[in-house]
């Protein structure tokens, strides 16, 4: 019987510590890539940090691009839960509803500012599997998408059903913005990417209550065809509910270490 129990132990305690691997790894990685650079920074050097080996860094990120979309899939998680507190607070106006989701992601994302123009380089590639727009980060990017129609859905403005799926992507291009202009912003406490939501707030509000109305409704649609058809292809994708690239992916990047590694479980597909 004690043998049972201990091989039951034994199964629950696996998982357990295997996540506590994970975050260490990449906890590891954020520190010397905010230490290092990311450019400079190796797998080896990430798992002779975390006092793993080398194979078994691989083993869960197979290498670098995933350890930054395990970043991703954090900052995701963790927005997620703070756009929550002010999504189900009661709250119904649409420019408080929109203020807070984004100063949430400035919350969440400022200890990372510092080395965040480092990833940006490799985002902006848009063959990267770090782009926004990229396959590999879609399940960040949905996520965000979700964040913004809840926006939408809980406020007392309603949204014509006509605009239901693009409004969402249309929010989350702004974020997207935000995002852009946080990572080169050099005021103290990025109080200035502060300032850009408190005025960008109640605009975006208002051209949203404003779209109700047949006359203008045109408009928000060609906008957001513009945005479908004149943006990169994969953001096009993105912007437009369909599917990302898919043909020709190639496969996962090596690491600085020269090695392939395979993707290990919880790394982002």
């Amino acid at each position: 019987m004690n043998d049972v129990t201990d091989e039951k132990q034994d199964r629950a305690t696996k998982p357990a510590k295997s996540e506590q691997t994970r975050t260490l790894i990449l906890e590891t990685a954020l520190r010397l890539f905010q230490e290092r650079g990311y450019d400079r920074t190796t797998m080896r050097a990430i798992a002779q940090e975390a006092g793993v080996s080398v194979g078994n860094a691989y083993y869960y990120f197979s290498s670098k691009e995933h350890l930054v979309q395990g970043f991703y899939d954090r900052i995701a998680e963790q927005h997620q839960a703070a756009a929550a507190e002010v999504l189900d607070g009661g709250e119904k106006d649409l420019a408080a509803r929109i203020r807070g989701v984004l100063l949430g992601w400035l919350d969440i994302a400022e200890p990372y500012h510092e080395f965040a123009s480092q990833f940006f380089k490799n985002a902006a590639d848009p063959d990267s599997p770090l782009s926004p727009f990229s396959p590999e980060s879609e399940g960040p990017r949905e996520a965000a998408v979700d964040v913004h129609r809840r926006v939408l859905s809980g406020a007392a403005v309603k949204v014509d059903p006509e605009l239901a799926d693009a409004l969402p992507r249309l929010l989350w291009l702004q974020q997207m913005g935000l995002v852009l202009f946080w990572v080169y912003d050099r005021s103290e406490g990025c109080a200035n990417s502060r300032r850009l939501v408190e005025r960008l707030a109640p605009v975006t509000a208002r051209a949203i209550s404003l779209s109700r109305f047949r006359i203008l409704r045109p408009l928000v649609q060609e906008t957001h065809e513009l945005l479908r058809d004149f943006m990169p292809t994969a953001a096009g994708m993105a912007a437009s509910g369909k599917p990302g690239r898919t043909a020709g992916r190639s496969s996962p990047s090596k690491g600085n270490d020269g090695r392939g590694g395979r993707r290990g479980r919880g790394s982002t597909p």
